[in-house]
């Protein structure tokens, strides 16, 4: 318990900096309460989820662990995931440019809608994680792996994605921004690469997902996609 609450601190406060220098840096001002309650939001269900996995599936969040371009193995996810990371550092730093020169103000309520969002896709991946053990972050299928078609897996394939989609739809708003979601919508095809692209991956290597995929229509959004 004591190693689980020193990492736990130290994951906190490394994303306590990092935020800070992409939100409050650019903004040139630390009087910016949207700023203050996207880290509390954002960190807050990121940690609770973090000791979770800690407590009841440690192998999980090893697996969680291993982030980033280089833990991918595929070319084609190699750059995915450099797009998913440069996208989201230029998303935060439209979003506190759009603040600090008024570009598109929105009332305080819709901030708070937008933390609200993030929450929900938080709330959504929880429970995926609960689900599916084998959830990493990176593209890959371990021995003894199987198909998990229970929960949130019955109604579209990659439930993960969608919590992330719903985490990402709130970042603008929460951060008093509408801009935010013109580069929010560039992201959408690296999304949506990546998807296609694991699921060559799973359909080659991991037994029973073809037949999964006739029985589960949908990829992210029920009756859509």
């Amino acid at each position: 318990m004591k190693h689980l609450l020193l990492q736990t601190l130290q994951s906190l406060l490394l994303g306590v900096i990092v935020f800070a220098l992409l939100l409050f840096l650019p903004a040139w001002t630390l009087n910016y309460w949207q700023g203050w309650l996207f880290i509390v939001v954002f960190l807050g269900a990121a940690n609770a989820i973090g000791i979770y996995l800690a407590l009841n599936d440690p192998e999980l969040l090893e697996r969680r662990k291993r982030i980033g371009p280089g833990a991918e193995t595929n070319r084609a996810q190699k750059i995915i995931v450099s797009l998913i990371l440069v996208g989201a550092i230029v998303l935060l730093l439209v979003c506190v440019l759009d603040h600090r020169f008024g570009w598109s103000p929105v009332p305080a309520v819709v901030s708070l809608l937008g933390d609200a969002l993030i929450l929900l896709g938080f709330l959504i991946d929880f429970f995926v994680f609960r689900e599916n053990s084998y959830g990493a972050s990176n593209i890959q299928v371990i021995e003894g792996q199987q198909v998990i078609s229970t929960g949130l897996y019955a109604v579209v394939r990659h439930p993960m994605y969608l919590g992330v989609l719903v985490m990402m739809l709130g970042v603008p708003a929460a951060l008093g921004s509408l801009w935010g979601y013109l580069a929010l919508a560039l992201m959408l095809p690296v999304l949506i690469w990546r998807i296609l692209d694991e699921e060559k991956t799973l359909k080659r290597d991991l037994q029973g997902y073809q037949e999964y995929t006739q029985k589960v229509r949908y990829r992210l959004i029920p009756a859509l996609w």
